[in-house]
């Protein structure tokens, strides 16, 4: 009986989301107004649910403020030759802490930093062929050096698991 409740405690504390707070203490500290800033490239894949790399990508970015809004200006190009854009304006609402909005975004995304991190969640309007379907993106951003972020995305729909992002962002002028 001990062993058991002994699994179940493991699993249950093994199974816990992490808390944008673990990373508070984090360096180097995450500042989006100096990290968005100019001109900045992107690598990445999406993996299915499975794990499976589905499709490859590189993003160009053109970020700037004015006043408390940050425009990110994002021209992806798809490992099929396909191309999108998306224009995010992040407004800062308070010390760390944003809101965003792009023309997919179902909605607000909201996004919060605490130390080297950035933690962004939103709902997304993703094209499957002839349909469109709502995603639940959670975003975990993390500063490696000034001139570098590794992002994790995390998709959800209905609470299942439906893929991951993961991309590297660099600042042009650190390359």
């Amino acid at each position: 009986m001990k062993l058991l409740l002994g699994v179940m405690l493991l699993l249950t504390f093994s199974c816990s989301n992490h808390s944008l707070q673990d990373y508070k203490d984090e360096r180097p500290e995450l500042n989006l107004r100096s990290f968005f800033d100019g001109k900045l490239y992107a690598q990445g894949i999406v993996q299915d649910r499975s794990g499976k790399v589905i499709k490859r990508f590189n993003v160009d970015i053109v970020a700037s403020w004015e006043g408390n809004v940050c425009t990110l200006d994002e021209k992806f190009e798809y490992s099929d030759q396909s191309k999108s854009t998306r224009v995010w304006r992040l407004t800062e609402t308070a010390p760390g802490k944003y809101e965003g909005v792009a023309g997919d975004v179902i909605g607000v995304a909201n996004g919060e930093v605490a130390g080297n991190t950035f933690y962004f969640n939103y709902t997304l309007d993703v094209p499957v062929g002839d349909k469109t379907f709502h995603i639940l993106f959670k975003d975990w951003m993390f500063l490696l050096d000034k001139n570098t972020l590794l992002a994790r995305s995390y998709m959800t729909k209905w609470g299942f698991n439906v893929g991951e992002v993961t991309l590297i962002m660099t600042k042009k002028e650190g390359r």
